[in-house]
């Protein structure tokens, strides 16, 4: 299978709390008006972008049934989900992200403990 824009990121898991951000460009504004000073992005400490991608959340250990020793075990693992979702636009801790690059692209995964503050375009 050939990959293209529409589907190269379907091959990528994101693991536990984390979420797979792409970088916006500096210069944007938000339709409500959020905008990082230039103070702030000249730091680099804080960097906002758009997430592609979050993982399953925080998991939750199963509960061990000693008196039914007889049952087989299954791995269905549970997760308390993230309150990060696909399409938000976040502001994030650059130290506490991981750059990666991605089929040429530059991408940051990021915990969600990194996350300061989320914007999210909701339909009216």
């Amino acid at each position: 299978m050939q990959l293209t824009s529409d589907n190269k990121l379907k091959k990528l898991i994101i693991v536990g709390d984390r979420v797979l951000i792409k970088l916006r460009k500096a210069d944007e504004k938000t339709s409500t008006g959020l905008f990082l000073p230039p103070g702030v992005r000249e730091k680099e400490k804080i960097q906002q972008g758009y997430i592609i991608k979050t993982g399953p959340g925080y998991p939750i250990p199963a509960p061990i049934e000693e008196d039914e020793s007889w049952k087989d075990r299954d791995e269905n693992i549970k997760y308390i989900p993230l309150q990060a979702k696909e399409g938000d636009l976040a502001i994030f801790l650059l130290n506490g992200s991981y750059e990666v690059i991605y089929e040429g692209e530059k991408y940051f995964i990021v915990p969600q403990h990194s996350i300061l503050m989320l914007e999210r375009e909701e339909e009216l």
